[in-house]
């Protein structure tokens, strides 16, 4: 079951680590275009719908299968 406390982390954490990189990553490939906050938060949504459920779900796996 996800508790109230793991909800609230993996959303901050993937809010906070998927808007820097997807952030930098924009911005070294694009460079910053005239449509740049588009593109970026684009991206963002689609890093985040990928990170969020990870945080949930893979990540405990991985803690408890390998015991960290």
């Amino acid at each position: 079951m996800i508790t109230k406390s793991a909800l609230k982390s993996a959303t901050i954490v993937a809010l906070v680590v998927t808007s820097y990189i997807t952030f930098t990553l924009v911005a070294v490939n694009f460079g910053f275009i005239q449509n740049f906050i588009f593109v970026w938060l684009r991206s963002w949504l689609i890093a985040f719908l990928l990170a969020f459920p990870s945080l949930l779900y893979v990540a405990p796996y991985i803690k408890n299968k390998f015991k960290i």
